[in-house]
């Protein structure tokens, strides 16, 4: 959920991406179907969670639909910490985006938890890395970097596939 400064509900989000190969979360809920975007002053927020992580088409998606900060949060596990941040970099590079990935802390049902929010810029550059434990972390960043990333570097423009009409 995202709620406005004043507490009333700006957008809902639902997984679509459910992990647990086809147990765990397939099990429990049914999967979400449409993307949001949420525009703030400065930018658009596109927002996925957890498991859409290692969707890149969800994100691409997101972008298509005016995204340029893509929101992340999740309950991932530490024994994937290295893919939680290579994923967060990738998607942010892919993009030229930036990604703001809030990761739980702590134990979640008996399984520790990575930690490790992290702001990366539309380079990959990391702006901010929390650790293990719980952290806020508090980053400024200039929202025209998007822009001036996807001027300076035009690799969206050049995308061949998913476009109409497809390739032959």
């Amino acid at each position: 959920l995202v709620f406005s400064p004043s507490g009333e509900l700006a957008a809902a989000y639902r997984k679509i991406h459910r992990f647990g190969f086809d147990k765990g979360e397939a099990v429990l809920m049914s999967a979400g179907r449409d993307l949001v975007t949420v525009r703030l002053p400065g930018t658009t927020l596109g927002v996925a969670t957890c498991y859409d992580l290692r969707f890149p088409e969800l994100f691409r998606s997101l972008v298509d639909a005016g995204a340029e900060t893509l929101v992340i949060p999740a309950g991932w596990p530490e024994r994937r910490r290295a893919h939680w941040t290579l994923l967060a970099q990738a998607r942010a590079v892919e993009n030229q985006a930036f990604v703001l990935a809030c990761g739980t802390a702590g134990t979640h049902a008996g399984v520790p938890q990575a930690g490790h929010s992290i702001v990366v810029d539309p380079w990959g550059e990391v702006l901010a890395e929390a650790g293990a434990g719980e952290e806020i972390l508090t980053v400024d960043f200039d929202p025209a970097k998007v822009a001036a990333t996807r001027e300076q570097f035009p690799a969206l423009k050049d995308r061949m596939l998913g476009l109409e009409p497809p390739l032959r």
